[in-house]
């Protein structure tokens, strides 16, 4: 609108001047060479008008002749460069399809078009290229000439990071992670990848700081990072254990406070407490930790807080337990075994059989074996009650990626992922083993399919002989003397049988 109107104001102002000129009229004289020449005013304006027009219009033409080589080369140049990204385009899309062929004729096509171009896609092409084709050397050629360019050097990190973990070489991809890192530690692949080396290499510390990091990017929600954080300081107060109660303890209330529902996190703020002498926060701490998610290893340490406590003190902290969750199975198997070892045989086979309604499972029916053998003695009983152990389905475990550990750990000794383990029933491998791993030691792992096969009724009752006395452990094992396995435990027995039936 502005434009119309001031191309409006000119023309009216170039009117307005020249119908001045013509109601004023003059005479411009000019004496050139002896002539004399005369013209009016009008004339004479009209004439310097065209003049400079045509001295413009012989400028710009002798301008256009001098750079038409210039304009000549420049559009060959732009044709050959519209040329080269446009096979750079079809290489790129070719590699992605997984059309080795395509890809290298139009990775040569575009190294030729574009070579005066600096193009740092074309290296890219050339290195996914010869990722699709087998030729991993050439590949991390590529990478390696790319990370000496500030432009891809985060590109580049990331292709030998994927190089690295393709061959197995966990330090050299810990080191592009972390090179990575510093440069954009925004970036989801390279924080996760270095937060999970920090967490399988011990350093919680580290592994926090990238939490953190991760959190201030906005790379993790909320929920996430308390949840992640909240395992990393169950780990580190796990790891300070008896030496630095004090820390453990701190980490620990932390991580609890961060996933109330976080089992280990729990125990290890009890048990820091109970180091440090403060056995009743230590109680209140196992008790909230129960209320959210009751859990066997809560039971034992509330029950066992005081090492001298008599089998009748420890009954009574079981029901205070009960009475936080009086319809969970745990409760019901918590309150039976410490009435069982105070000789309160009706109270537990009543939250015995309680447990057994709620949920049938191996250690629910090795408890009533326990009771049978202590209140009545009768072989067959126990027998009876080892049979439905061996049929019964497994009790929960920490479990992660197919692995089944013997305690809580950080991260999985498969994966190395964080927060891989759970609390859950182990999933039975058709025809196959269960890893069975120290989640201390995850590299020290048993191959063992001890649980997955279920002997039918007859054979269970041929192969669970005469139990053995309870050795005091826990709810798991059984005995019976007059049978002659006295030292034999009601587990033990089950896997027994459970390898003969195999």
């Amino acid at each position: 609108m502005l434009r119309i109107l001031a191309f409006f104001l000119i023309v009216l102002a170039a009117a307005i001047g020249f119908s001045w000129l013509a109601d004023n009229p003059g005479e411009v004289s000019l004496l050139w060479q002896g002539s004399e020449i005369r013209a009016s005013f009008m004339v004479f304006v009209i004439a310097q008008l065209l003049l400079l027009t045509a001295v413009v219009l012989v400028v710009w033409l002798i301008r256009l002749f001098l750079k038409s080589p210039d304009r000549i080369g420049g559009y060959f140049r732009r044709r050959s460069r519209d040329r080269g990204y446009q096979a750079l385009s079809s290489g790129i899309i070719a590699a992605g399809a997984g059309d080795t062929i395509l890809a290298r004729r139009m990775t040569k096509r575009t190294e030729k078009l574009l070579r005066d171009q600096r193009e740092p896609l074309v290296r890219f092409l050339d290195a996914q290229t010869a990722m699709i084709e087998g030729d991993h050397p050439r590949a991390r050629s590529a990478f390696e000439a790319m990370e000496r360019d500030p432009e891809t050097r985060l590109l580049a990190l990331r292709g030998l990071f994927l190089e690295a973990e393709r061959t197995g070489d966990t330090v050299a991809a810990r080191s592009y992670a972390e090179r990575a890192v510093k440069i954009a530690p925004h970036v989801p692949w390279a924080g996760g990848a270095v937060l999970e080396a920090k967490s399988l290499a011990g350093d919680w510390d580290g592994a926090l700081e990238i939490l953190e990091a991760q959190k201030n990017s906005r790379l993790i929600d909320s929920a996430e990072s308390k949840r992640r954080r909240a395992v990393l300081l169950t780990a580190k107060a796990i790891e300070l254990g008896d030496g630095d109660p004090a820390g453990s303890r701190s980490a620990a209330i932390e991580a609890q406070k961060l996933a109330p529902d976080l089992t280990p996190a729990t125990v290890t703020a009890a048990r820091a407490l109970f180091r440090l002498g403060d056995l009743r926060r230590g109680s209140k701490v196992l008790e909230r930790g129960w209320t959210e998610a009751p859990h066997p290893d809560i039971a034992a340490t509330y029950i066992h807080a005081r090492p001298g406590d008599s089998p009748e003190d420890r009954l009574k902290r079981a029901r205070v337990l009960y009475d936080l969750r009086p319809t969970h199975v745990e409760s019901d198997l918590a309150l039976a075994q410490a009435a069982l070892e105070a000789k309160e045989f009706a109270l537990a086979r009543k939250h015995a059989l309680a447990a057994i309604a709620s949920e049938p499972r191996e250690s629910a029916f090795l408890l009533m074996a326990d009771i049978e053998e202590e209140e009545t003695g009768e072989i067959g009983r126990v027998r009876e009650w080892l049979g439905r152990a061996i049929r019964a389905p497994r009790d929960p475990a920490w479990t992660a990626d197919g692995v089944v550990a013997r305690e809580w750990a950080p991260v999985s000794p498969v994966s190395g992922r964080l927060d891989a383990f759970q609390w859950k029933v182990p999933v039975e491998r058709v025809g196959g083993d269960t890893l069975i791993t120290d989640a201390a030691h995850p590299s020290i792992a048993l191959d063992s399919d001890r649980l997955d096969r279920q002997p039918d009724d007859a054979a269970a009752d041929d192969l669970v002989a005469d139990p053995g006395i309870s050795d005091g452990s826990g709810r798991s094992t059984n005995g019976a003397a007059a049978a002659g396995f006295s030292q034999t435990s009601a587990t033990d027995l089950l896997e027994t049988g459970r390898e003969a039936q195999r």
